[in-house]
């Protein structure tokens, strides 16, 4: 594959995974539904997404759409920066969606999950530098 054609996926997979955790943010803090479910977290039963707790995992959801944001743009603009923040938002992603597991749709949750892990295990390891350089 034509490493230009890469770039691309690459960039538009990163702008809308960061579009997509806009939902997170939302629902805790508006009265959209967005489909998630009215369930506790998984670490009790006390705790809902519109709570204070769900509220603040809510602001991790913003922190990671932003951070997936700005790695895509700075992937578009050709910074060496992309990839740290392409790592860092996917572990930020993961700390905010895993403990709502039975909140969020099925689908969403999911295909979340594998494009953070995905992203992490080719961005973080020795060979990510190589990776991010071909495409950047």
């Amino acid at each position: 594959m034509d490493n230009t054609i890469l770039r691309w996926c690459v960039i538009l997979v990163l702008l809308a995974h960061g579009v997509g955790h806009i939902l997170g943010f939302l629902v805790s803090w508006t009265s959209i539904s967005a489909g998630f479910a009215h369930q506790p977290w998984v670490l009790s039963d006390g705790i809902t997404i519109e709570s204070p707790v769900g509220r603040a995992f809510g602001l991790l959801w913003l922190v990671a759409m932003i951070a997936f944001l700005g790695a895509g743009f700075g992937l578009l603009a050709h910074q060496d920066w992309w990839r740290f923040l392409a790592v860092a938002a996917a572990f930020i992603s993961l700390v905010a969606i895993l403990p709502w597991w039975n909140t969020v749709t099925p689908g969403a949750r999911i295909g979340a999950v594998m494009v953070d892990i995905l992203i992490i295990a080719v961005l973080l390891p020795g060979w990510g530098e190589e990776i991010a350089q071909s495409i950047q």
